[in-house]
């Protein structure tokens, strides 16, 4: 090759190579799709804005390199299935299941392929979404935590408080999964505790009220309120009802402490969706979801309303307000 060869040789590849660079940057964005119980006014889940930060802090920015497709099932399980189905047809590169057990059924039944990622799920294993915590298999990883763990914890708080207490209404939905095996393992706890659990199912807010009243007939002395898409969509509305029977009360999202439950104990749901946005991010590298284990909470907060407290007669014990992570004046 003589000289003026190899010169228009080097001018042409040093010419192409930005555009090489360029078309590379010019992918489309990932597509993430967002699977959520809840309506477009309340958000995909508590603490999912968490989960967006922890993406852009990845170097994900909406608009740029990511697309956020959501699906709102506006309170209605039975929705779920259809919503799911939309998402796996939309050829997104991920599926997050923002929140709920039903959610995460959902697009685990639609799709073997899809990889997918939950958070807010409370027995990942005990439900069948995963085959075992260190080794998930199939296409679904994400972040969990242990339900009967934190609902012995609850129970063993409630007691810290009323020494007296012996019945023990357990809110629920009965329409999600989880709660089945979950209480049933409970059981063996409250026993130890010297408490009867009594379940007091809820579905819809038409709910609220028949079935609390039905507690306090049974004579329960204390509830616990347990993590559910129509509780948490429904907070003022059941806060406003257990003022009424003036019943102390645990639950398991801080945010019914804010609003003035008078006590919450339940993982960090902030870190929970953290996690959820490392293991997208590792999807999107191209890692599989069945070589990624599932991420475990390891901060759990209490929360403890002195307001509500001193409203309903109650001194809350010295040694349980310093184990509190936060007491609200």
């Amino acid at each position: 090759m003589d000289r003026r060869t190899f010169l228009g040789t080097l001018a042409g590849s040093l010419l192409t190579a930005p555009i090489v660079g360029e078309a590379q940057q010019a992918r489309p964005p990932y597509r993430i799709g967002i699977l959520s119980p809840f309506s477009s006014s309340i958000g995909p889940g508590p603490s999912f804005e968490t989960f967006r930060q922890t993406l852009q802090t990845l170097g994900y920015v909406e608009g740029r390199n990511i697309a956020l497709e959501y699906r709102w099932a506006d309170g209605r399980y039975d929705q779920l299935p259809r919503l799911a189905a939309e998402l796996v047809r939309l050829r997104v590169d991920v599926i997050f299941s923002a929140w709920s057990t039903p959610a995460a059924l959902a697009i685990k039944k639609a799709t073997s392929t899809k990889p997918v990622v939950f958070a807010g799920v409370g027995d990942a294993v005990g439900v069948g979404l995963v085959a075992s915590l260190a080794r998930p298999g199939g296409n679904v990883t994400g972040a969990t935590f242990i339900t009967e763990d934190t609902i012995g914890k609850q129970l063993e708080l409630l007691k810290d408080m009323i020494p007296g207490l012996g019945r023990v209404g357990a809110v629920v939905n009965p329409a999600n999964p989880v709660y089945v095996p979950v209480l049933k393992k409970s059981e063996a706890t409250a026993r130890a505790l010297g408490l009867q659990l009594d379940v007091v199912g809820v579905q819809g807010t038409e709910d609220f009220e028949p079935a609390l009243r039905a507690a306090i007939n049974r004579q329960v002395g204390g509830l616990v309120v347990l993590r559910d898409q129509v509780l948490l969509a429904n907070q003022q509305r059941l806060l406003t009802l257990v003022a009424t029977t003036r019943l102390p009360a645990i639950y398991g999202n801080r945010e019914f402490a804010d609003g003035g439950g008078l006590m919450s104990y339940g993982p960090n749901l902030g870190e929970i969706y953290r996690r959820a946005a490392y293991l997208v991010d590792k999807i999107l590298r191209g890692a599989k979801p069945a070589d990624l284990p599932i991420e475990q909470a390891t901060k759990f907060d209490m929360v403890i309303n002195l307001k509500t407290a001193r409203t309903l007669g109650l001194t809350i014990p010295p040694a349980l307000l310093a184990r509190a992570d936060e007491v609200i004046e």
